[in-house]
């Protein structure tokens, strides 16, 4: 059988090795791995970002028998055609849409779980080779990405049940396969891993953060900024208070001038004053920013 992509979830560690897992965790785990990897091909085929995963609309995700060899299940994506068939057969495995689906999941699951995947370098490369192609486009905006992350992020939490419940593994690793080999996409799911996802610890005092916008969506007021201090791009929320025209403004103007001026660093600078969400492990996970300046001010 042949699909655009076929991914592998797989379980090590603990009893895991001995080729048997705990069936009711391993259950929830294998339905967010399905709701998470429904939900960016979703993305990906119809620029539109959903929240079930029934609503997946242009293709199908079916299951292999789990492999021994630990405790490994297969997932291939495969396009609708008419009358309610799926292309099986004639889609080869390496297609740019479906690398475009293997980055978006890697990006999606790397960025919930807080490592940094530099966008520029990998999806939108990518995302700019279909424009310029005349394609569709595909839904590969970095803050529709973004957006995806937060839908995804209790289906990935899910996918740790075997490690951190029944504790029948210890580890998992998702990988997409090409040209017959395993290829790890992202991270190691661990409990380090769960702990970052399944906690979240707010700040009572609020901080100076100084960046530049990587990415906003008008819609829900969450973006992301890119944290001089930590090097890396953070999610933000405006609070209510920060919510009104003149710091919206703010906020677009350094998007436009950090995606125009990349190469100048002053440019689009603000200070946001904000409260922490950390993870239990003391990694940022956000930020809820209740003032917005220009730097200087």
């Amino acid at each position: 059988m042949s699909s655009i992509l076929t991914l592998e979830l797989t379980f090590r560690g603990a009893s895991a090795d001995a080729h048997v897992i705990d069936l009711y965790d391993v259950a929830e785990a294998l339905t967010g791995f399905q709701r998470s990897l429904a939900l960016t091909t979703h993305l990906v085929l119809n620029n539109e970002v959903i929240t079930q995963a029934p609503s997946l609309h242009g293709a199908v995700i079916l299951a292999e028998p789990p492999e021994v060899g630990s405790w490994k299940v297969k997932a291939s994506v495969a396009l609708a055609v008419a009358g309610g068939l799926y292309h099986l057969s004639t889609a080869p495995r390496d297609t740019p849409l479906g690398n475009m689906v293997s980055s978006a999941y890697d990006y999606v699951v790397s960025e919930t779980l807080g490592f940094h995947v530099d966008y520029d370098k990998t999806l939108g490369q990518q995302y700019e080779e279909v424009k310029a192609s005349g394609a569709k486009n595909p839904g590969l905006e970095q803050s529709r990405l973004d957006a995806l992350a937060e839908k995804c992020e209790v289906a990935i939490r899910n996918m740790h049940r075997p490690i951190v419940r029944s504790e029948t593994a210890s580890e998992a690793i998702i990988s997409v396969v090409s040209q017959g080999q395993s290829i790890q996409l992202g991270q190691t799911l661990n409990r380090l891993t769960f702990d970052h996802i399944a906690q979240t610890d707010k700040s009572t005092e609020a901080e100076q953060v100084v960046g530049r916008v990587s990415s906003y969506n008008s819609n829900t007021f969450k973006g992301r900024v890119f944290a001089a201090a930590l090097r890396r791009p953070v999610p933000f929320e405006l609070l209510p208070i920060a919510r009104n025209p003149a710091t919206i403004r703010l906020v677009t103007s350094s998007l436009s001038a950090n995606a125009l001026e990349r190469n100048d660093s002053d440019a689009g600078v603000l200070v946001f004053t904000a409260f922490s969400r950390k993870g239990r492990s003391g990694v940022i996970k956000g930020y809820d920013v209740c003032d917005v300046k220009r730097d200087g001010e």
